[in-house]
């Protein structure tokens, strides 16, 4: 079950909120929890057993390392994270790597192994981060434990966020699990928030993937350098709407339960540099690997050699943790080169130049990142961006580019609008919008029309996907 699929929106979430508001409070975790797992279980039963056994570890081993650091025995207390983090990175390695792990050795090796096939968890990257983030936290003092089982539950399968983020450490929820307190007020920021990011998915994101999808599969006779490049912009486009749109409505579902979760884009293609550009994008996962991995390897506190091994060691994982491909590889080292070369030489540079120098060299270093990022198979992702740098057979344009660009041209001057502040500082500048009832009158127009365009176009599209569900 998708957030931009009928059956959620019509069925799902309206009997979920009927069932949330009328419940007494004490139970309403209690139903977060069921609901949850039920729409976990939609469209994977039998992976509701890992799931519910990834909450029972961690929940067990939270309350072994509150209960030893109150003995002050560290040792023991530190020995259940390890635990933890062992029997949580070992599920993610089975189900998301093995194949990729048998495939490598097959492929370096007179060996032929047969493959497992296992399908991927849905959100099982999320979940684990989360939940191993418990339990360091509560070994740090950062976070108290959680006794009740059912919070806890409720926590790591709260499915506003559990398929694809962001990633909600849980710290930053902690108090709200057991106090939170709904109100009309942020119940209706939230339904605005939800149907904006249902705007960003299904009116953009979708269209735009029909665009990236007719040219990244076009026969190489067909495809034109100026096609390329047009592919790969929507396809940079496609995946900020797709992204940014279900952090959007995991954010808006959330504030309509009384949760506030932590934002997860600030408009990264109006960064000026590459490290700039990953504080803004998916920024709760920059902030669980700079929290959870740079900073206890040392960070930039040992020494210019050991700063530098730990950042290719973070971004080598970044890599990894969107996928078991070489592409994820190669995008994560990719990254790690890039940000170094910042770091210790670009930066000092780039600062000196006109602030659209810079725009410039970060969308450029972006979209070929992209090129690399959103192609499995490296052969077709060589061809593709031969074609992009003048190896199309097709010359530098031709009828099918001109086709796309005149068919979406609408879409693309949305999308790019849309993806930087321009139309959000525009909003807020207009004199009338910051009158409360003009405004309200605006916010309701404004979600009826995105609501009954997206709905209109769910009806009759069947091209609705999440590209990171896969991750």
């Amino acid at each position: 079950m998708v957030f931009s699929s009928l059956i959620f929106l019509f069925r799902f979430l309206p009997l979920v909120l009927l069932l949330y508001y009328i419940a007494p409070r004490n139970c309403r975790n209690l139903i977060l929890f069921a609901a949850s797992l039920i729409f976990y279980a939609w469209g994977e039963p039998v992976y509701v057993a890992l799931i519910l056994f990834s909450t029972i570890v961690d929940y067990i081993a939270g309350r072994r390392v509150s209960y030893y650091k109150a003995q002050d025995n560290l040792k023991r207390a530190k020995r259940s994270v390890i635990i933890s983090v062992v029997i949580n990175l070992s599920l993610l390695g089975f189900f998301k790597y093995a194949d990729f792990i048998i495939e490598t050795i097959n492929a370096v090796t007179p060996f032929d192994f047969m493959t497992m096939d296992l399908a991927l968890p849905i959100g099982i990257s999320f979940y684990t981060f989360q939940t191993m983030s418990y339990t360091i936290d509560i070994y740090r003092g950062d976070a108290k434990v959680q006794k009740n089982f059912i919070s806890f539950g409720a926590y790591v399968a709260l499915f506003p966020q559990l398929i694809a983020g962001p990633i909600v450490r849980y710290k930053t929820v902690a108090d709200q699990l057991d106090n939170r307190k709904e109100n009309a007020d942020v119940f209706s920021e939230g339904v605005l928030r939800f149907i904006t990011g249902l705007g960003k998915k299904v009116l953009i994101a979708n269209q735009l993937g029909i665009v990236w999808h007719e040219l990244s599969t076009a026969l190489p006779e067909h495809l034109s350098t100026g096609g390329a490049w047009l592919g790969i912009i929507a396809f940079t486009l496609q995946i900020y709407f797709d992204f940014s749109g279900y952090s959007d409505m995991a954010i808006g579902l959330g504030k309509m339960f009384g949760f506030h979760f932590l934002e997860n884009f600030n408009y990264p293609y109006e960064s000026k540099s590459i490290t700039e550009f990953w504080r803004r994008w998916h920024i709760s996962l920059g902030t669980w690997f700079r929290e959870y991995v740079y900073i206890p390897l040392g960070g930039n506190k040992k020494g210019l050699k050991r700063q530098m091994i730990n950042l290719l060691v973070v971004w080598l994982l970044t890599g990894l943790w969107h996928g078991a491909y070489w592409n994820f590889v190669l995008w994560g080292i990719y990254y790690g080169a890039l940000l170094a070369l910042e770091k210790f030489v670009l930066l000092k540079w780039l600062k000196k130049l006109p602030s659209f120098v810079g725009r410039i060299y970060t969308l450029f270093f972006v979209m070929l990142g992209w090129a690399i990022f959103s192609w499995n198979d490296m052969t077709d992702s060589k061809a593709y961006m031969r074609a992009m740098f003048g190896g199309a057979i097709d010359g530098i344009w031709n009828s099918e580019a001109l086709y796309m660009l005149l068919s979406y041209g609408f879409i693309f001057i949305i999308a790019i609008i849309g993806s930087t502040s321009l139309a959000a500082k525009t909003v807020k500048s207009i004199a009338l919008f910051k009158k409360e009832i003009p405004r309200a009158a605006f916010s309701i127009i404004y979600m009826l029309a995105v609501l009954c365009i997206s709905v209109a176009l769910l009806v009759n599209s069947s091209y609705n996907p999440f590209l990171y569900f896969r991750f």
